[in-house]
């Protein structure tokens, strides 16, 4: 595990990002093989478009990248108190199935919670699946009953 670096995503590191994405999804609800390219396209396009509201880290084992989180940045209506305000969400953490055990996960929450600790965020949220909330648990998440939804009408 100490071969695992864990860093911002290189602009040449974005294809593989976006990859990433694709087999998250792909994993979970099938995809046509066909549509990957000009889905890895667009991803990395949109990633390299906006690194500055979204910001990519990387688990990279000897040059490979194994996993992925972005920190999205959000700034927020100032207050007298705080006149630049920002907030944070989690997305996207993903970590190969092979590479899953071995705490790469846990390593990405941090890395990411520490940028946002250094942005000055005043709170991160996640929307999670079912499956990764123990996961957030363990570093510092929490349910919230303040937090509302809504899906609006399309």
């Amino acid at each position: 595990m100490d071969d695992v670096e864990i860093r911002p995503a290189r602009p040449v590191e974005l294809e593989a990002v976006a990859g990433l994405r694709w087999r998250w999804v792909a994993e979970r609800d099938g995809l046509p093989e066909e549509e990957r390219a000009g889905f890895v396209d667009a991803f990395a396009a949109w990633a390299h478009d906006n690194t500055a509201t979204h910001r990519c880290l990387v688990a990279v084992r000897t040059g490979t990248v194994l996993g992925m989180g972005f920190l999205a940045i959000t700034p927020r209506a100032p207050t007298p108190a705080a006149v630049a305000r920002s907030s944070g969400d989690l997305q996207c953490v993903y970590v190969v199935p092979e590479g899953r055990r071995d705490g790469l996960g846990g390593r990405l929450i941090d890395a990411l919670l520490r940028l946002a600790a250094e942005l000055g965020l005043e709170r991160v949220t996640v929307h999670s699946s079912a499956r990764a909330v123990p996961a957030y648990e363990r570093h510092g998440f929490a349910m919230s009953p303040k937090l509302l939804q809504v899906s609006p009408a399309r």
